[in-house]
């Protein structure tokens, strides 16, 4: 298996611009957004991990039937 590392930097930089967004755009309010984050059940924020794994994988799959047209 080749690994394409260009694309796999390309990934990580761009998943750490989406990260990074929230946190400049609403820095005043992102402290309270984490604390209820935290609060919240596992199974919850488990819901939220998969549902955000599954929209992911969706973009992703966009983003290769795109490509190939």
């Amino acid at each position: 298996m080749n690994i394409d590392w260009t694309l796999l930097l390309a990934a990580v930089g761009l998943a750490l611009v989406f990260e990074g967004i929230p946190y400049f755009l609403f820095a005043e309010k992102m402290p309270r957004m984490l604390l209820t984050m935290a609060s919240q059940p596992p199974k919850f924020l488990r819901f939220i991990g998969l549902a955000a794994i599954i929209l992911g994988l969706l973009v992703i799959s966009l983003g290769q039937s795109l490509s190939s047209m």
